[in-house]
């Protein structure tokens, strides 16, 4: 048992003696038996997490499992209805009741989502990958009353002004406020709006700081439903949940649908592809989500004659190439769909069997492509931003920046933000974005802080950071004006800003003698992505090191 897990069950390992029915569009029997089995009634309709939840509360013929340990779905929600009484006491309920979350996937971050549910206070999910003044400010753009960390993340809170205390999971303070709370001997799930505040997911929007997005109950049990009756999901399914909790991709794709569908989880603190491929036969697993590279990682792996004859039926996700879906789906013998939509939920556009390798799906209203000055619909062939004509979709708004999403929702609809062109074929092809921002790992980078984290180095001039298109999202580009400035500098430079994080490093440098630049003095990125020439130096091994140098392709 890890020290973040809730206590284990007394009746580990959960199971009946009965075999379990399978869902109705299962292929496959996996040789082993299942952690969890059940023959319940598959998903509801529910509108509400509240609605998801209430259904669990007697389960105990599955649940969730972490590591060695495992918790019945009831057992789960007893240990929620203690942790949710424990914050609720720790909060002033005269300000927003916010609490921030910085901790790796487990079973415990798993219950905090439960609490919020039960006891009506809002998770921040707090990025660990951000660093410094940048997560300080995270934390004071949502308000947080309170921070709980564990001791892997603890440390990225030293030094820094909050305005909110911390409290680590693993210490003695927590575990006495916890111990202190009645546990029920059934959860009482309490009811909520659809509409009512749940959680706030941070972007790293497409200029300076972060906005945090608004997370209502709806925003979650929606998808979730309607994935979970998609795929024909029950309680005899496994979701896995590899990629962080504070990302939408794993909360609406993962965990709601997991909810919905009544079905077991399996939690993995981080995305590992080894770690993937040994969990799908260590949980049975049947259903997956991923975002940008995790295909492409796995299937580096080399393959074993029992990949084929996992439990996997459908990994669900969005921004992996046509070349990795294929391969994906045919080493596993499962079915890979690929979406197209953002944190914001603004606009969702689902692949089809018969969508063309290169496309992101069919044109569906009230998804349009249109001029983004007139927002007119554009004929075929022409490249225009993608947006929602019928508003804002799943869109809750920014919070604490009205301003933000006035302009999300300039004109009437959702705006993406993001280019495409429709063929004649009716499929929408990807153009690429119509902001200052990358796509590095599943990630939206925002490329004006890294601009201005650079230019703090007295040798740099000018700088423009770029993304260039790779086969899996973008590459991360800077084109510098910088006489004088070496390799060496560079690393040691950016190694001591304590608010850059990992994925905010260049790929590539340029050295150029001037950026270009319109009348009014703004970069044209466009001309540095269509440079050709290669890069002056290239970080290897976490360093940067010049073209000359670059090791010796085999």
């Amino acid at each position: 048992m890890t020290p973040t897990e809730p206590k284990q069950s007394p009746t580990e390992p959960i199971s009946t003696p009965t075999e379990p029915e399978k869902s109705p569009t299962e292929p496959k029997t996996s040789p082993t038996e299942p952690r969890f089995q059940s023959t319940e009634p598959t998903v509801n309709d529910a509108r509400s997490l509240s609605d998801l939840l209430a259904p669990l509360t007697s389960v105990t013929d599955r649940g969730l499992a972490c590591g060695d340990t495992t918790v019945s779905w009831r057992d789960h929600l007893r240990d929620a209805s203690a942790r949710g009484a424990a914050i609720r006491g720790l909060l002033d309920p005269a300000r927003p009741l916010h609490v921030g979350v910085a901790l790796p996937n487990s079973i415990e971050y798993c219950a905090l989502l439960a609490a919020a549910v039960l006891e009506g206070f809002v998770v921040v999910g707090l990025n660990t990958t951000r660093r410094g003044e940048a997560l300080a400010r995270d934390v004071a753009t949502a308000d947080c009353q309170l921070i709980l960390v564990d001791d892997s993340t603890a440390d990225l809170f030293d030094g820094l002004d909050l305005p909110a205390p911390i409290l680590d999971i693993n210490g003695a303070r927590w575990t006495e406020l916890v111990a202190a709370q009645p546990i029920p001997d059934e959860v009482v799930v309490p009811r909520r709006d659809p509409d009512d505040l749940v959680m706030l997911i941070f972007t790293s929007g497409t200029t300076g700081s972060p906005k945090a997005v608004r997370c209502s109950h709806r925003k979650f049990a929606a998808p979730g439903v309607m994935l979970a009756q998609r795929f024909g999901m029950g309680p005899t399914d496994v979701v896995y949940l590899s990629m962080p909790l504070f990302h939408s991709n794993a909360t609406i794709a993962g965990w709601a649908v997991a909810l919905a569908a009544r079905a077991s989880v399996a939690l993995r603190p981080s995305f590992s592809a080894r770690g993937f491929i040994a969990d799908l036969h260590r949980y049975r697993v049947t259903y997956a989500n991923y975002v940008g590279k995790p295909l492409h990682y796995v299937l580096a792996v080399p393959p074993a004659d029992e990949d084929a004859d996992c439990s996997l039926r459908i990994m669900y996700g969005n921004e992996a190439s046509a070349a990795d879906r294929a391969a994906f789906a045919q080493r596993f013998g499962c079915t890979v769909i690929d979406g197209f939509g953002s944190t914001e939920s603004g606009v969702a556009i689902s692949r089809t069997p018969d969508t063309p390798a290169d496309a992101l799906g069919p044109l569906v209203a009230p998804v349009a492509v249109v001029d983004p000055e007139t927002l007119e619909p554009l004929p075929p062939g022409e490249v225009g931003e993608i947006v929602n004509t019928s508003g804002p979709g799943l869109f809750d708004g920014y919070y604490g920046d009205d301003e933000a999403t006035a302009e999300r929702l300039r004109g009437g609809v959702y705006r993406t933000g993001d280019l495409g062109w429709v063929g004649d074929d009716g499929y929408i092809r990807f153009a690429g974005r119509l902001g200052d921002w990358a796509r590095v790992d599943g990630e939206n980078l925002g490329t004006a802080p890294i601009e201005a984290i650079l230019l703090r180095h007295p040798a740099i001039a000018q700088a423009a950071v770029y993304g260039v298109p790779v086969e899996i999202g973008d590459e991360l580009w800077a084109a510098l004006v910088a006489p004088g400035l070496t390799p060496d500098d560079l690393t040691d430079f950016l190694a001591a800003q304590s608010d850059l994080g990992p994925k905010q490093w260049p790929s590539h440098i340029r050295l150029v003698e001037s950026l270009p630049q319109t009348a009014t003095f703004k970069t044209v990125r466009s001309s540095l992505r269509e440079e050709q020439s290669p890069p002056d130096w290239s970080r290897v091994d976490n360093r940067y090191t010049s073209r000359q140098k670059l090791p010796v392709q085999p």
